[in-house]
């Protein structure tokens, strides 16, 4: 098996850019964009707050006019959905306005923890309710313009929380002085934040990973942006070339990336892969594979794939320091052992990840993704590599990767889909 192919803009990097481009007066055009579910429902909020915000398919391209003056509608409702990205960026870009609005998403968003954001949100003198849970969606926005000044907000459950609060923070009215208690989660996502911020046209200061400053006065910039394809993306078709021995190059994504997802191909070069790296692509060649032990907080959304590659190793592996995985779209590291062990693995749980030691030979099994995305595509990469495996609820890739299957069968590579 050998074959190139170029992955979809990041995810991630749209939505960064999407809450830049709709604070930043005049119109930006974000190339190369994503139009997964997560991007689409930001960028329908936006458009419903006043922003408007058009999408491009056909050239890949988003077009944002933010309005003069932060013109904005003065209230509303906005379903999220699962899409924990868009709630959390959103959240504080509501606070910045002045309105009373109401942020809800579905069942599983119920009960994803947001409290560290909102108390980071009111030190800086916005006004946050729960109209039903503490601590979690929906969320009661009565919006009087972000103030700025000092405040702190906790970094161990999501870097999201980091990321929101410094997007947000140059259209307060005064500096933004944030202090991250704790160690952050996936520090590779606040970098890929400062560098939108930086395109844009702010520069925050910083110390490290525990203090950041938005000075008064800090404006974005309206511009063209490119977004790079998605690292998180591109390593299901390297997991595939390793899994089965083969070779895989993926475009659009290579070596200047920030991105922390791409700590992936050193992980499965450390298994046995051959791996390169050019400006703009990466290139794995499958070997005999061996376990290994990880900390993978660098690289979170490629747990579930690197658990799947570990099938094929030689002894067991371990992946460390993913305890925010366990408040995902599902449980993901409960999903990931309920699902490995159909196959036949030995499977133990951690607070903060688990071990995996391959079968002799993987059973046939059905494979439930639990509206996961990550858990649909990395079962992919199992599924080629090993007959009999049927993925069921397919289409969850469409939160980040709308075409992955498609992507696949063009690939020549044909799964069982339920």
């Amino acid at each position: 098996m050998a074959f190139e192919v170029p992955v979809p803009g990041s995810k991630s990097l749209t939505n960064r850019s999407l809450i830049a481009a709709a604070l930043a007066v005049g119109t930006s055009r974000i190339t190369n964009a994503s139009f997964s579910d997560d991007s689409r429902i930001l960028a329908h909020a936006l458009n419903q707050l006043g922003i408007p915000v058009v999408t491009l398919e056909k050239e890949s391209a988003i077009v944002v006019h933010a309005p003069a003056g932060g013109k904005r509608e003065p209230a509303g409702t906005f379903q999220m959905g699962n899409a924990g990205t868009a709630v959390r960026f959103f959240t504080s870009l509501l606070c910045t306005g002045r309105g009373t609005y109401l942020v809800d998403g579905d069942e599983r968003m119920r009960e994803r923890p947001i409290g560290g954001l909102v108390e980071a949100l009111q030190g800086l003198g916005a006004d946050i309710r729960y109209p039903a849970k503490a601590g979690c969606p929906p969320l009661e926005i009565r919006a009087e313009g972000l103030r700025g000044g000092r405040t702190t907000v906790g970094g161990e459950t999501s870097s999201q929380f980091v990321s929101s609060l410094l997007l947000s923070a140059p259209a307060a009215q005064g500096s933004v002085d944030l202090e991250v208690r704790g160690e952050p989660a996936s520090k590779p996502y606040i970098e890929i934040t400062l560098d939108v911020m930086r395109d844009f046209g702010v520069e925050p200061e910083r110390e490290g990973y525990r203090r950041f400053r938005i000075r008064e006065g800090s404006r974005y910039v309206p511009r063209e942006h490119a977004v790079e394809s998605d690292g998180a993306s591109a390593n299901y078709f390297l997991a595939m070339a390793a899994a089965a021995g083969g070779r895989a190059r993926v475009r659009g994504i290579g070596e200047r990336s920030h991105q922390g997802e791409l700590g992936f191909v050193k992980i499965l070069e450390r298994m046995g892969c051959g791996t390169a790296m050019g400006p703009d692509w990466i290139e794995v060649q499958g070997g005999p594979l061996r376990g290994v032990d990880v900390d993978m907080n660098d690289c979170p959304d490629s747990v579930q794939t690197l658990a799947c590659v570990a099938l094929f190793a030689k002894g067991g592996t371990r992946v460390r320091n993913v305890a925010n995985l366990r408040v995902k779209e599902t449980d993901r590291i409960a999903a990931l052992a309920a699902e490995l062990v159909k196959l036949g693995a030995k499977v133990k749980q951690e607070p903060d990840g688990l071990t995996v030691v391959p079968p002799a030979r993987l059973k046939p099994a059905e494979i439930e993704t639990y509206r996961d995305h990550r858990m649909a595509m990395s079962f992919a990469v199992a599924a080629l590599a090993a007959p009999g495996i049927v993925i069921r609820g397919p289409e969850c890739v469409s939160k980040s990767f709308p075409g992955f299957f498609e992507t696949l069968e063009a690939l020549g590579v044909k799964l069982r889909r339920l």
